[in-house]
């Protein structure tokens, strides 16, 4: 039973996604999150981007290496995903999002 989909879930998701411009990239990573968080979430979430052109000090705060990357801070344990996204599995797996 998913527990974020019948509301009993009280911890909100926060995720910080780390991009730089409208790069392809950062784009499919923006999309890709999105909608593993609509399907999974539902409202449950809280997501933060960060355009790291605009922001350099948020960056050098979190120590940003390659971008996108993706920051996931509550629920712990906190955890950290380089790339777009694509391989949903991965990254639910990653995320301790059930399918």
């Amino acid at each position: 039973m998913d527990n974020s989909a019948d509301g009993t879930s009280t911890t909100k998701h926060k995720f910080m996604l780390f991009v730089s411009g409208m790069s392809v990239k950062s784009g499919h990573a923006i999309e890709n999150l999105r909608k593993i968080c609509d399907k999974h979430l539902r409202e449950n979430y809280e997501l933060e981007i960060i355009d790291i052109s605009r922001d350099t000090e948020q960056a050098v705060i979190h120590q940003i290496v390659a971008i996108p990357t993706l920051i996931k801070i509550q629920p712990a344990p906190r955890r950290i995903i380089l790339g777009d996204l694509s391989d949903k599995e991965k990254v639910l797996r990653i995320l301790n999002l059930s399918e």
